[in-house]
C-alpha cells in the first residue's frame, strides 16, 4: 500500500493558501444535497458539524454523553496556544511550527504542523467572536501565559478552565445549527461499527445507550472525532467513558492505525492514592509558570518526609534539589511533558519521593505567593488550588502539592493524510482521533489549538474536495451492507452477553492497564514489551471465556458498554506494544530505556525510524501489517533535542 500524504507543493508558508485554491469546491446549491456523519461532540466534532452546517451541508452528529457539553474537551484547564505574538516577545508562526516540530522530537508531517501554526490565529478570533471569557489584562487587552516546550508566552486561557469555555462556544455554533435543522444531534449513542459500500466509507452502525436498540445511518462521508485511547491504560486522567470504540472499528474496516504507541505521560497530576480509583486527575501545567517542582536532596530527608517526622515546609533551600531548574536552566521547569514526566520518575526510582508509595514530587507556590502575593496566585489558578485541596485535604497556599506523571493524551491514532482523509475514501478523522500534528510528544496547549484547527478552519476545505466528486444519490440503510454490519454488530453483542464468566468487565480493564503502564508506559524495554504482548494475548483469551456482563441488551445496560470497549482496548493494546516492540529508537513520549543518550534523555535513530508507522489490520488474531510514511525535512535540521 502505497500512503499519498498529499502534501501541496510549493514552500512552506504557502501550502495551505495554494491548497485551499486548488481543491475542489462543491456550490452553495448542491452542499444541501450532501449529508455528513460526525462521531464526536468535543472541541474538533462540535466546530466540524457546526461548520459543515453552516456551509450548508446535513448533518449528523453522534456522542455517546447525555450532552455535547459533556466531551472530554471540557477537561482541559491550562489554555490554548495561538502565534499571536501579543506579548511581542519573539513569537511567529514560524516559531510556534519550529516548537511543535521540535517538541514532537521530529516525528511528524512539517507542512501539517505548519498549517496548524498558521490557522491558530484564527482560532482566537474565531472563539473571542463566540464570547470565550479569555483572561485579559489590566488594559483589556488577552492575556497570555507561557507552557512547556516554548521560550515565548503565546497561551490563552480562561483561568483553569479553559476547555469548558472553549466547548461552550463551540456548543453554542452546534446549537445554533440544530436549532436550524442543519445538526440532527444524537446524545447517548455509540457508533459500534462502519459501513462501507464499494470499498468507501457510507455511513455507521449504532447503539442507543438508553434503550439498547441497533440502528444504521448513511451519509456520502464520515468524520470521526472521538478523541484518543488513554483509557487503555486504566488509570488516566480521561474521563472514563473516553474509548477507542469508534476509531478501532473503523481500524477493522481497513483504515490505517498511525503510530499507536506515542502516548503522553503528563507531568503534573495527582498521584495515585489506591487501588480503589477509577481515574485520575489533572494539574494543569500552567502550574508550572509559578510553581516550581523539587524533591529532598537525599533519600534520608525524603524517607523522614514519608513517615512525617518532618514537614516539607521544614527543609532549607540547600536541602531541596530543584532538579529541573538545575539540569535545565533555559526552560527549567517549563521543559516539555516527556522530558519532566521521566525526571520525576527517575528521582522517585533513587528513593527521593515524597508521598507514602514513594511516587511523588513536590510543585511548591512558595516563591511565587511570596512575591506576587495569595490573591494574585488565586487569581491565576484558584479553581485548580481548590480542586486540589478537595481532592487531598491539602492546601496548597500553605504546603507544597504533591504530583506524578499520568496518561494524558495519546499522539498515535488513525492515519490521514493532508486533507484529514483516512486511507479509506469518505472517512476522516480529527483532533486527537488522528496522528497528524504532533509527532512522538504534544507540547501543552497544543490539543485544544488542533481540535478548532480541524474542525473550524481545516476539514470545512477538504471534506469538499472529495463530495465535489461523489454524486448526490443516497444510499438506503436497507443495502446489504448495512444489514451485514448492523448483524456483525448483535453478534458481537450477543456473544458479550452469553460469556456469563466470573470476572467483571472492569476486572479484565484494571489487569490490561496494569500490564500498559508497567511495560508500554514511560519506560520500556524489548524484554519487557515481549511479556506484555504474552500477557495481553492470556488476558484477551480469558475475557472472552470468563467475562461477567450483566443485564441485556435491550436496556441502559453500563456493564456492556463497558464490555464492548473493553474488548477493544484488548486489541489495540496489543498493536501498541507491537509499535513500541518495532521502533528500535526512543522519541518524546516512546523512550526505549536500551536507546537513551549517557544523559538519560530519547536517542532518536532518524536513519532507520524517520517515518510514521501505520499498521494495517489483517485479521482475528493475526500479526498487523506494517506500512511506512517516509518524513521528510526541508525547513527544519533533526538534531538532538536540547532544553538545557
Amino acid at each position: 500500500m502505497n500512503l499519498e500524504s498529499k502534501i501541496p507543493e510549493g514552500p512552506l508558508a504557502e501550502k495551505w493558501t495554494n491548497h485551499k485554491f486548488n481543491v475542489k469546491l462543491v456550490n452553495p446549491a448542491n452542499k444541501r444535497k450532501y449529508d455528513v456523519i460526525v462521531v464526536g461532540t468535543g472541541l474538533a466534532g462540535a466546530s466540524a458539524s457546526a461548520s459543515l452546517a453552516e456551509l450548508g451541508y446535513n448533518v449528523k452528529a453522534f456522542c455517546f454523553q447525555d450532552s455535547p457539553r459533556r466531551a472530554h474537551s471540557i477537561a482541559a484547564q491550562g489554555g490554548i496556544n495561538a502565534a499571536k505574538n501579543y506579548q511581542n516577545d519573539g513569537d511567529s508562526v514560524y516559531r510556534l511550527f519550529y516548537d511543535t516540530i521540535k517538541g514532537g522530537d521530529y516525528r511528524s508531517r512539517e507542512a501539517n504542523v505548519y498549517r496548524l501554526a498558521e490557522v491558530s490565529v484564527n482560532i482566537i478570533d474565531q472563539c473571542v467572536a463566540q464570547g470565550v471569557p479569555f483572561a485579559r489584562e489590566y488594559g483589556g487587552l488577552l492575556a497570555n501565559r507561557s507552557f512547556g516546550g516554548a521560550q515565548v508566552s503565546r497561551t490563552f486561557y480562561a483561568r483553569g478552565q479553559t476547555g469548558q469555555q472553549l466547548l461552550l462556544g463551540a456548543y453554542s455554533a452546534l446549537s445554533r445549527q440544530v436549532a436550524n435543522g442543519k445538526v440532527e444531534l444524537f446524545p447517548r449513542t455509540e457508533m459500534l461499527d462502519l459501513v462501507m459500500v464499494d470499498g468507501k466509507a457510507r455511513g455507521i452502525v449504532t447503539r442507543n445507550l438508553v434503550t439498547g436498540k441497533i440502528e444504521s445511518h448513511s451519509a456520502h462521508a464520515v468524520v470521526l472525532a472521538s478523541g484518543g485511547y488513554g483509557n487503555v491504560f486504566y488509570l488516566s486522567t480521561n474521563a472514563m467513558g473516553s474509548n477507542v470504540t469508534a476509531a478501532w472499528r473503523a481500524h477493522k474496516k481497513g483504515a490505517l492505525m498511525a503510530n499507536p504507541c506515542y502516548t503522553q505521560i503528563h507531568p503534573t497530576c495527582i498521584p495515585v492514592s489506591g487501588d480503589h480509583q477509577s481515574k485520575l486527575t489533572l494539574m494543569s501545567e500552567s502550574l508550572r509558570n509559578d510553581g516550581r517542582v523539587w524533591v529532598p536532596k537525599t533519600k534520608e530527608l525524603a524517607e523522614k518526609i514519608r513517615n512525617k517526622e518532618i514537614h516539607p515546609n521544614d527543609l532549607s533551600e540547600d536541602e531541596r534539589d530543584y532538579y529541573l531548574e538545575t539540569k535545565y536552566p533555559a526552560f527549567g521547569n517549563l521543559v516539555p511533558r516527556d522530558v519532566a514526566s521521566r525526571n520525576a520518575k527517575y528521582v522517585c526510582d533513587e528513593g527521593r519521593g515524597v508521598n507514602s508509595s514513594g511516587k511523588a514530587v513536590y510543585l511548591d507556590f512558595r516563591d511565587a505567593i511570596n512575591r506576587d502575593g495569595e490573591d494574585t496566585i488565586a487569581g491565576k489558578y484558584g479553581n485548580l488550588f481548590d480542586m486540589y485541596r478537595q481532592i487531598t485535604g491539602s492546601n496548597p497556599y500553605k504546603e507544597p502539592m504533591m504530583i506524578y506523571p499520568a496518561v494524558h493524551y495519546t499522539m498515535g491514532g488513525l492515519w490521514v493524510d493532508y486533507n484529514l482523509k483516512t486511507n479509506v475514501d469518505g472517512l476522516y478523522a480529527t483532533g486527537e482521533s488522528n496522528f497528524s500534528d504532533h509527532g512522538a510528544n504534544r507540547l501543552g496547549a497544543s490539543a485544544l489549538m488542533q481540535g478548532l484547527a480541524d474542525g473550524y478552519f481545516v476539514l470545512p476545505y477538504t471534506i469538499g474536495n472529495y463530495l465535489a466528486g461523489e454524486k448526490y444519490e443516497k444510499i438506503g440503510t436497507d443495502h446489504e451492507a448495512f444489514k451485514e454490519a448492523e448483524k456483525s454488530v448483535k453478534e458481537n453483542i450477543d456473544k458479550l452477553l452469553s460469556i456469563k464468566g466470573t470476572k467483571s468487565v472492569d476486572q479484565y480493564h484494571k489487569e490490561l492497564g496494569k500490564v500498559m503502564w508497567d511495560y508500554c508506559g514511560m519506560s520500556r524495554t524489548a524484554e519487557g514489551l515481549k511479556k506484555a504482548k504474552d500477557l495481553v494475548r492470556e488476558l484477551r483469551a480469558d475475557f472472552w471465556k470468563n467475562v461477567k456482563v450483566l443485564g441485556t441488551n435491550e436496556e441502559f445496560n453500563s456493564s456492556l458498554e463497558k464490555a464492548s470497549r473493553v474488548a477493544d482496548f484488548l486489541e489495540q493494546g496489543e498493536l501498541m506494544i507491537d509499535d513500541a516492540l518495532h521502533r528500535e529508537e526512543s522519541c518524546g513520549g516512546h523512550f526505549r530505556e536500551e536507546h537513551q543518550t549517557p544523559e538519560g534523555e530519547a536517542k532518536r535513530n532518524d536513519e532507520d525510524f524517520a517515518y510514521v508507522a501505520a499498521w494495517e489490520y489483517t485479521g482475528p488474531e493475526q500479526p498487523e501489517k506494517l506500512h511506512k510514511e517516509q518524513l521528510i525535512f526541508e525547513n527544519v535540521k533533526l538534531t538532538q533535542r536540547s532544553y538545557k
